[in-house]
């Protein structure tokens, strides 16, 4: 993704102790789409599909899981496994029968998903919001690791973008956590930036 670099020295800054008033995901997001080709937008696509209820259903998940694109299909896995982790608890919480409005692609089989344990674990937490917090958390994790390995290409931004919607989320639930997760996203990805940058000297 060859305006990587342009993208990263465009990000806003931050003023220490100043709480609100970073930009909105959308506003990003749109300076992001402007600087990426055609081909990089098509995936932009697809990963913001992702964030409408309306569409996440198999079907949906089966063409992301199957997609060429390697953060798509292990974000989607992801994102499946935890959303049908949490209608699990439901489920249970609720006495309703097991399965219930959990998502099954045709062909997929999750019984390899080694982070079930520690999203449960997040669940019977009593706090809401906390709880809330926990399983962003994870996904932030989550992302982190697919991405680990990325330099300056399309999974970075991909990976931005979807640390951008979990910002998004907060900013609606509790703005000053929002706040400090967009500086949290802001000093990553320049650390990172700088670290890959320093590397390829």
């Amino acid at each position: 993704m060859n305006n990587y670099e342009y993208i990263i020295a465009g990000l806003p800054s931050l003023q220490p102790g100043v709480t609100g008033g970073h930009p909105a995901a959308e506003q990003v997001i749109r300076s992001i789409r402007d600087q990426l080709s055609g081909k990089d937008n098509e995936l932009m696509d697809l990963l913001l599909s992702g964030y409408e209820s309306d569409r996440l259903d198999a079907d949906f998940y089966r063409k992301a899981l199957k997609h060429r694109n390697r953060f798509i299909r292990e974000f989607f896995e992801y994102d499946l496994n935890l959303r049908n982790a949490k209608v699990e608890y439901l489920n249970r919480s609720l006495g309703r029968p097991e399965g219930q409005d959990c998502v099954q692609p045709e062909g997929w089989d999750e019984s390899g998903f080694e982070g079930r344990q520690e999203i449960m674990a997040v669940l019977e937490g009593g706090d809401i919001l906390k709880r809330e917090r926990g399983l962003d958390d994870l996904l932030w994790k989550k992302i982190d690791e697919i991405t680990v390995m990325d330099v300056f290409d399309i999974e970075v931004i991909l990976g931005f973008t979807a640390k951008m919607k979990i910002i998004d989320r907060w900013d609606k639930l509790d703005p000053d956590t929002g706040h400090a997760m967009f500086r949290r996203l802001v000093e990553e990805i320049r650390a990172t930036y700088d670290n890959k940058k320093n590397h390829m000297i």
